[in-house]
C-alpha cells in the first residue's frame, strides 16, 4: 500500500463527511474529492504569516481553514455536525493534552466512524534521543488540562531534538556521540524558550510526545485499561525500512476488555527494529517502551481514574 492507501483505504471519499486536521499546504483530500473540513489552530492568513519563508512550506497552497481549535472544544467549532472519518498527519505528537484531544475527535465521530493517523517514529527522527512519553507524562499534561506544550516538553524537545538522517539510522550508521554533543549546547536556548511559555504564556510548537509503534501501542492500552480512554485499534502498518512513520486507526469502543486486546494485538504485529546505533561508551538511545508501565501502575490508575 502507499502513504494515501494507508492513512484512508476502506473509506468511500465520495459518500464521506470527513475532518482532516492540520492540513497546511499539503492536504491528504481535497475538496473536490470529498465533503471534507479543514481544521487549524489559526486562520489561513495567519498560518500564512508563521510560515512565510519557511522552504518547506508554500504559504500560497495554506488551505482554507474551516475551523479554529483552540481554547474552545471541537464539538464546539463544529456545531452539530457528526464526521466518518478524521485523519491528521503528523499532529498528534503536537497536541498539549493527548487524552482530550482524543476524546474530542471521538465527540464528533458520526456512528461508525474512523480516526485515522500518521504517526512519526521515534527511532528514525530527530526525536532518536528522547525518551518515549509514559502513562505518567500524559497523565499529568491532562490533569493541568494544557491547551498548549507544558514547559517540560518545550524544555525536552528543545535541548534533545537533534538532526538524524533516517538512511543512516537505519543502517545503524548514526553518531551517537556527535549527537550528544550538539544536544549539549542547546540547553539555554530551551530554557528561554520554557520561561517565555511560563512568564508570557507565549506558544512554542514542540513533540510533546514521542513514539515507536510498540510504545504507541503500550501507552494506548494503559489508557483503555485504566478507563481515560474508549478506542480500539482497527488498523495498523508498520514502519517501513527507510520510512520514519507508522499508521494507526482508530475506533471508539465501549467494551474495555476489547479495545485493550486490540492494542495488544497491534504490538503483536511490530516487527522488531533494527539495531540502535550506540555511542563510544557503548550506550544507546532510550530503547523503545523504556517510558511505558506495567501492571502495578495501571492497578493503581483505575483506582484514581475517577478524579479525571
Amino acid at each position: 500500500m502507499n502513504r494515501r492507501e494507508k492513512l484512508l483505504g476502506g473509506i468511500d471519499l465520495g459518500t464521506s463527511r470527513g475532518l482532516e486536521i492540520g492540513a497546511l499546504c499539503n492536504p491528504l483530500v481535497l475538496k473536490s474529492e470529498s465533503d471534507i473540513h479543514y481544521v487549524d489552530y489559526a486562520d489561513r492568513a495567519f498560518l500564512q504569516k508563521v510560515y512565510a519563508g519557511n522552504p518547506l512550506v508554500d504559504p500560497e497552497r495554506i488551505v482554507d481553514v474551516d475551523f479554529i481549535w483552540g481554547e474552545r472544544s471541537l464539538r464546539e467549532i463544529t456545531g452539530e455536525r457528526e464526521f466518518d472519518y478524521i485523519v491528521a498527519s503528523h499532529v498528534i505528537e503536537h497536541v498539549p493534552d493527548l487524552i482530550t484531544w482524543v476524546r474530542e475527535l471521538v465527540s464528533v465521530l458520526a456512528p461508525g466512524g474512523t480516526i485515522r493517523l500518521a504517526v512519526p517514529d521515534r527511532r528514525y527522527t530527530f526525536d532518536l534521543l528522547r525518551r518515549e512519553s509514559s502513562l505518567s507524562d500524559v497523565l499529568n499534561a491532562h490533569l493541568l488540562g494544557a491547551r498548549q506544550p507544558l514547559p517540560i516538553a518545550v524544555l525536552d524537545y528543545f535541548m534533545n531534538a537533534v538532526a538524524v538522517d533516517c538512511t543512516e539510522a537505519w543502517e545503524g550508521r548514526v553518531d551517537i556521540d556527535a549527537l550528544r554533543k550538539k544536544q549539549r549546547t542547546q540547553v539555554d536556548q530551551a530554557m528561554r524558550l520554557a520561561r517565555d511559555a511560563v512568564e508570557n504564556r507565549n506558544y512554542h510548537d514542540a513533540h510533546c510526545w514521542v513514539f515507536t509503534p510498540r510504545s504507541f501501542a503500550q501507552l494506548f492500552e494503559s489508557l483503555c485499561e485504566s478507563g481515560h480512554l474508549d478506542v480500539a485499534c482497527d488498523r495498523f502498518s508498520d514502519t517501513e525500512r527507510y520510512q520514519i512513520e507508522f499508521f494507526v486507526s482508530l475506533r471508539p469502543e465501549v467494551d474495555r476488555e476489547r479495545s485493550i486486546e486490540s492494542w495488544r494485538q497491534m504490538q503483536a504485529k511490530v516487527v522488531p527494529g533494527d539495531s540502535v546505533p550506540s555511542g563510544s561508551d557503548g550506550s544507546r538511545p532510550p530503547a523503545p517502551g523504556a517510558g511505558s508501565y506495567g501492571q502495578p501502575i495501571r492497578r493503581l490508575l483505575r483506582r484514581i481514574s475517577r478524579v479525571t
